[in-house]
């Protein structure tokens, strides 16, 4: 597998304050599927809903940061393992996992919430996600944000791997021959070095380097994928009308920071903010900044 056709995360969480507690959710069942979910905190703004990022791994990766349980001082926090991910049930033989689909889940888990109104985060492929779901579902979102997120048609993310990292970008392509022959040490390293570039820091690329491999589903990865390929959602994202944030990492070189300037711009009145330290994952490399620009955004009416 080259990490050029996957839009995000095989890091596991990092120890944390927030990892502990992710044991500890609920199954529901939704209109043809399962999904694990969790909600933290509490407070009396809106419920934050995050949408992590893959596709094709569980949520657990956001978990890097305790920046998630500072925001649940004051809202719910709603993480959930997509379907055929993480804690939800691995999908059935020929079970359906399409952009469509995973609109519907969020849509079933918003409904099965009673949350009327909600505040919407997605992160990388979350980002699609997020943009996908506030298009077909504008009412229930009062605010959205998207945080590195792939480009609204598929094909235009700029992935900078060989720009910014070329000698790891080498490693991997010695890698390739013995992936293509199954080799699983190929392909856990790989990974390894897919979650080395992660990170702008040196000292945090090296942590995630040595950090231990998540469970990895990639049929998921595959088929959402692929079935992302059919669609534009440029023209959509004009028809906006909640308030939006974009937010990048100046050095993601998982998404070039140039597809979240062009969303910024194609959303109307939308706010652009960028993390001058951090990669493709602002709210570990910059935790305290984080929240002080979700919480002030938030805070927008």
């Amino acid at each position: 597998m080259r990490t050029s056709s996957l839009l995000l995360l095989l890091l596991a969480a990092l120890p944390s304050p927030g990892t502990a507690a992710a044991a500890r959710g609920s199954l529901f069942k939704a209109p043809g599927v399962t999904l694990w979910y969790e909600v933290r905190g509490g407070g009396p703004r809106p419920p934050l809903m995050v949408l992590n990022g893959g596709p094709g791994v569980g949520h657990d990766y956001m978990l890097v940061s305790s920046v998630w349980d500072t925001l649940a001082r004051r809202r719910r926090v709603v993480f959930y393992d997509q379907r055929g991910v993480g804690r939800s049930p691995a999908l059935a033989k020929g079970q359906s996992c399409t952009l469509a689909d995973q609109i519907a889940d969020l849509e079933a888990l918003r409904v099965h919430l009673g949350f009327d109104h909600m505040d919407v985060l997605g992160h990388s492929w979350g980002g699609i996600l997020a943009l996908a779901y506030a298009a077909r579902h504008p009412d229930p979102v009062a605010h959205l944000i998207v945080c590195d997120s792939g480009a609204p048609k598929w094909d235009d993310t700029k992935f900078l791997f060989k720009d910014l990292f070329p000698e790891v970008a080498a490693r991997q392509d010695g890698l390739q021959f013995a992936e293509l022959l199954g080799d699983t040490a190929a392909l856990r390293a790989d990974f390894r070095q897919y979650q080395s570039m992660l990170a702008c820091d040196p000292e945090r690329r090296a942590a995630l380097h040595d950090a231990p491999l998540p469970p990895f589903v990639e049929p998921v990865n595959e088929a959402i994928i692929a079935d992302l390929k059919r669609y534009d959602l440029n023209p959509e994202l004009a028809k906006f009308r909640f308030p939006a944030l974009v937010i990048t990492g100046r050095f993601d070189a998982n998404v070039a920071p140039a597809v979240a300037w062009n969303i910024h711009r194609a959303i109307p009145g939308s706010e652009f903010a960028v993390f001058e330290r951090s990669g493709h994952l602002p709210f570990f490399e910059e935790p305290a900044a984080f929240v002080e620009r979700v919480e002030r955004f938030l805070a927008r009416p």
